[in-house]
This record gives C-alpha cells, structure tokens and sequence, in this order.
C-alpha cells in the first residue's frame, strides 16, 4: 500500500450515480490513480471514457491494493453488501469511506467489522446536491477514526468546500441527519410562502429579491425560489431520496427520543408529492401541494 502522504493515491470509487460520478471525476482530475465500479458497467465505461482511468468488473477487483475506497451506493443494504467486500478485498490500514446517506447504526456495522480486519471505516456523508458534486464545492460530514479521517481529507477535498470530522463512528450520519430535518423545514416554509406570495397578487420574483436580502435569506431560497415560482422541478435532489432520508431521521429520533414534529409532518407533505407521482422531482416541489 502507498505512502497517503503523497499523491497521487491509488483509489477506488464505487458507485457511480448521479453524485458519485462527478465525484470520482474530481479525483481522477486531481491526478489520483482512480479505478470505478458501477453495478450497470455501461455506466463505468462512460466514465472512464470521460475521467480516464478503470474500470473493474467486480467490487472486490475495484478496491484490491486501494489505499482509499471511496463508496456513494443506494441504502443500508447496499452498503452492507457493497462496503462488506471491500472490506474484505483490502489491506490492512486501508481506508472504506463512504458517503451514502445511511442510518448510523449500519455505520457503526460497517466500522466494527472494518477494525476486525485491521480497516478503517469512515462514514462521510455529504450536502450540496448534484451541482455540488459537479461543482466540486459539497459539505462533507466525516464520523470515525481521527487518524484515518486526516489521511483521507485530502482526496475528499477534491470534490469538498468543507471536509470536517464530527467524531466517532456514526457521527457523520448523524450530523447529515440535522442537515435534513433543517432542510425539511426551509423548504416547507418557502413553499407557503411562495404559495402565499402568488395567492396575495404579488410579484413572486420581486418578493425574493427583497425578501432574500434581510432575515429570510436562505440557501433554497437562493437557489429554488425562483424556480419554484415558475413552477420547476424537474432536477436537483429528488423526492424519493428525502423520503428516504427522512425516513432514517425520523427512525434515529425514536431511538434517541428527539422530538420531531415538523419534520414528521414534512415527510408526509412528500409522500402526498409520491402520490402525484412526483417521485423523480426536485425536493422544492411541495410547492406543488399547494398550488393545485
């Protein structure tokens, strides 16, 4: 296994999605020696034939003699399965990074099974959507061992604005998940009031111009009230992806007994978006429950 304080690495990115692909972009522009794996090859090969670098058939040929495996998978049940050969497929001091949005406690799995083959397992989930990994500008929230994270940081900084460990193992997922429930509430709260705006005889756009330059202000105002307004939604981070994540939300705040009624009642504000079939949708379009 190479020195990871120098570059360039011998990485592996797994997953190649819609984040994962810009994402493995960045580190193979950065000048890593990148090798991808995705469960559709035809995806993998269009990567390489856009990045360079390989492409590998299997997970397990993909990370063999990586230094770090990077992961951006589906669920807790792809990780497990994805993450689980990986593990097995490195050496010792290797590092598993994974920045899917799952569940702390199949983080905390993944890292307890890591250490039993001498691997280090770092949850890093991000935010920033997919013009964030485009961009190379994501949030990356980091839980596991402080060591392994300082070894990584520097390729996550890659495609990351801001790389920071938040502590131990889960903590990463942990940290994403307030990101969510604050999320949730924005963008309910833009909705009724771009709804409200339109219902008073207001011009809708004028309003944002004003209103985004005092206390209002906001990320999704900045970037979805807009697009809300003339009634938009077909990108950015879909529906079906919050409802997941919501749904791992809502589950940790059972476990731990935070108090979440908003955000309950968001997660059912887009499940009323599912049954209109906005499923694929960006998450801005709640604004579609109130505008019909």
């Amino acid at each position: 296994m190479s020195d990871l304080s120098t570059a360039p690495l011998k990485l592996a990115f797994l997953g190649l999605g819609t984040m994962g692909f810009p994402m493995a972009g960045h580190l193979a522009k950065a000048g890593h020696d990148v090798t991808v794996y995705n469960r559709t090859a035809a995806k993998a090969e269009a990567w390489v034939g856009t990045y360079g670098g390989r492409s590998a058939a299997t997970v397990a040929e993909a990370s063999a003699g990586a230094d770090i495996v990077f992961l951006c998978v589906g669920d807790d049940n792809d990780l497990r399965a994805v993450a689980g050969e990986a593990i097995a497929a490195v050496a010792p001091g290797a590092i598993v990074a994974d920045h899917t949005t799952v569940s702390a406690a199949v983080s905390r799995e993944m890292d307890a099974l890591a250490r039993e083959r001498g691997v280090f397992f770092l949850d890093a989930p991000v935010s920033g959507g997919q013009a964030g990994a485009e961009k190379g500008v994501l949030t990356v929230m980091v839980g596991g061992d402080a060591d392994a994270f300082a070894r990584a940081e520097p390729a996550m900084a890659a495609y990351g604005r801001s790389v920071v460990h938040m502590g131990p193992s889960g903590a990463g997922q942990l940290t994403k998940m307030v990101n969510q429930i604050c999320i949730a509430g924005l963008v309910q709260g833009l909705a009724e009031g771009m709804s409200f705006a339109q219902q008073a005889g207001l011009d809708g756009h004028k309003v944002v111009d004003v209103i985004s330059k005092g206390a209002a202000q906001s990320w999704q105002m900045e970037n979805r009230a807009h697009t809300m307004l003339d009634g938009k939604f077909d990108f950015g981070f879909a529906v079906d992806w919050m409802r997941k994540d919501l749904g791992i939300v809502l589950d940790e705040a059972r476990r731990n007994g935070a108090t979440l009624p908003v955000t309950a009642l968001v997660d059912q504000f887009y499940g009323d978006v599912q049954a209109m079939g906005g499923n694929r949708l960006d998450t801005s379009s709640l604004m579609k429950r109130l505008t019909r």
